[in-house]
């Protein structure tokens, strides 16, 4: 065992005492997941009714465009029942740096959101399978990692690697967040090493990037899965377009840091429509907790 690991070990079960779990069951119906969206299709424009919307999991049947959706919507198309054991859901960020408005920007979102933070953290079964799930929230601040961010995505990674359960990151942010300086980069490390924590011990962890992943969270434990996926057409990358052709001086190609064009360059291992999301983690959690049995 590793000094980091045994570092980790000993604040995680510090940190964990005292914490339950918070049983969601998400089924339709739950007023959380009444959403207001605009019945248009950005892609195409096609008129959506919300029936339609979601019968076709929020995809566009016209021109397969994918909708962003809340926790609680991938919840209920991803656990099994949509029951959820939440954890660490009393950790908010504070604002040490002082940063005018901060404090108004938390509340603001909170109250929009209906969430703590910009990630929900727990437990759940997929296809019988019991996995640790987060599940990013781009409508939270541009889930933005600042340090409850990262703090959290550390503890579900680390709980994969005290109980032994593969661990399902849903990924959707617009990088580290600007109003905690250089404590929001620090999540970057953090979350990286807890991650070579959880490879250390052999347990799988999966990525599902999603529409957008960018900034820090792309330069952290976005890119460390065993397996990464994506959704189609959604925007991963570091800095943006026009930072990066302003700074190289050339014209960028159109499908530039869309999945399809990070699956090209290596950087994803497969893109999956929103239907086969559920099926593909399943078979993935199954043959990896497998074959990592035959490396313990």
């Amino acid at each position: 065992m590793s000094r980091l690991t045994r570092k980790f070990k000993a604040w995680f079960r510090t940190a964990f005492i005292h914490r339950p779990l918070i049983t969601h069951r998400i089924k339709d119906g739950d007023e959380r997941l009444f959403v207001e969206r605009k019945q248009e299709c950005p892609a195409c424009h096609k008129h959506l009714s919300p029936d339609e919307l979601e019968s076709s999991l929020f995809v566009c049947p016209g021109c397969d465009h994918h909708f962003r959706l809340t926790p609680w919507e991938r919840i209920k198309y991803t656990a099994d029942g949509g029951v959820f054991h939440e954890f660490c859901a009393d950790i908010e960020s504070f604002n040490p740096l002082d940063f005018p408005e901060y404090e108004q920007k938390l509340t603001t979102s909170k109250k929009k959101t209906g969430l703590n933070e910009a990630i929900v953290t727990g437990i759940c079964r997929v296809e019988g399978q019991e996995v640790v799930l987060g599940i990013m929230a781009f409508q939270f601040m541009g889930g933005s990692m600042g340090s409850a961010v990262g703090e959290k995505v550390t503890r579900a990674l680390l709980l994969g690697m005290e109980k032994k359960m593969p661990v399902i990151i849903f990924t959707a942010s617009g990088g580290a967040r600007m109003q905690e300086g250089i404590l929001s980069l620090m999540q970057m490390a953090k979350t990286s090493a807890a991650a070579s924590v959880l490879e250390e011990h052999k347990i799988p962890f999966f990525i599902v990037l999603t529409d957008p992943t960018s900034g820090g969270v792309t330069a952290s434990y976005a890119m460390l899965g065993d397996v990464i996926l994506a959704e189609p057409s959604a925007l991963v990358g570091f800095a943006g377009r026009r930072v990066i052709e302003g700074t190289i001086k050339q014209k960028l190609p159109e499908n530039f840091q869309l999945s399809e064009f990070q699956q090209e360059k290596g950087f994803v291992d497969a893109i999956v429509q929103r239907k086969d999301l559920r099926k593909t983690l399943a078979f993935l959690v199954k043959t990896h907790m497998n074959v990592k049995k035959v490396w313990r």
